[in-house]
C-alpha cells in the first residue's frame, strides 16, 4: 500500500478556545467548520496560510459515544510549528495567557513548548 500523510485530527475540549489558539496565536486559517450528526460532533479544519499539513479539530457533545474520558494527548506527544522569531512567538503566547511549559536549547538549535487549551504541547522552533 502506498499512502500520503495529509492531516492530523485531535480531540479538543472546547472548540472555540482551540480555534482561537490555532488561528489567533499561530496564524492558521479555518478551511471548513461544521457538525457531524452521526458522531454528535463538530469539526474545524485548519491550515497555515502557506499550505502544508492540515489540522482537524474534533469536539464531541456530552451525549456522544465518542465523548470518552479525556486524557491529554491520548498518545499524541506534540505538534510542531516553525516560527520566524521564537522570542517574539513566546512573548505573544505569554501575552495571550498561554503557558510556556518548557524551553530547550542545544547546539542544534532552540525550541519551546506552549500548552494549547486542551493540554497538548505545541512545539515552536
Amino acid at each position: 500500500m502506498k499512502a500520503k500523510f495529509t492531516y492530523v485530527g485531535i480531540r479538543v475540549l472546547d472548540m472555540q478556545k482551540s480555534i482561537d489558539f490555532y488561528t489567533k496565536l499561530l496564524g492558521m486559517k479555518i478551511l471548513n467548520r461544521g457538525k457531524i450528526e452521526q458522531t454528535k460532533g463538530e469539526v474545524a479544519v485548519l491550515q497555515c496560510p502557506e499550505g502544508g499539513l492540515i489540522l482537524e479539530l474534533n469536539y464531541y457533545e456530552e451525549d456522544s459515544s465518542f465523548n470518552t474520558e479525556y486524557f491529554v494527548g491520548e498518545g499524541l506527544d506534540h505538534l510542531a510549528f516553525k516560527v520566524d522569531n521564537l522570542d517574539k512567538a513566546l512573548h505573544e503566547a505569554r501575552q495571550a495567557g498561554y503557558n510556556v511549559v518548557l524551553e530547550m536549547k542545544s547546539k542544534e538549535g532552540r525550541w519551546a513548548y506552549v500548552e494549547d487549551p486542551n493540554g497538548i504541547w505545541i512545539e515552536l522552533f
